[in-house]
């Protein structure tokens, strides 16, 4: 069975379109690349959402999931801007753990 991304580019266009119309121009940035990132759902997410409840943020952080290749953006942006894993769990939402074990994973190889 072969894994297929949703297609975001088409799900937030008809978002913003249908509901949000006025904040095309802050997406627009992000509509134009013709792959997305999770860390790029995620900036949509929270351009067109804004703030979100508790209750809301803790169901969103149950389902989220990254690729390989969010993984290493996030792995690099720590390491060009000198956060340790604390500092790394409360920018992006992540446990402690879940970055460690990125690290082993995706580290070590190199």
């Amino acid at each position: 069975m072969k894994y297929t991304q949703p297609h975001y580019k088409k799900i937030y266009t008809d978002i913003i379109m249908m509901k949000y119309p006025e904040k095309f121009e802050a997406c627009k940035f992000l509509l134009q690349k013709e792959k997305f990132s999770a860390l790029d759902v995620i900036k949509l997410d929270q351009i067109i959402f804004g703030n979100i409840t508790r209750h809301t943020n803790q169901f969103n952080q149950r389902h989220k999931s990254y690729d390989q290749s969010t993984i290493l953006k996030i792995l690099e942006f720590q390491k060009e801007n000198g956060y340790n894993n604390s500092e790394m769990g409360l920018q992006f939402k992540i446990s402690r753990n879940s970055l460690a074990k990125w690290k082993k994973m995706f580290l070590s190889k190199n």
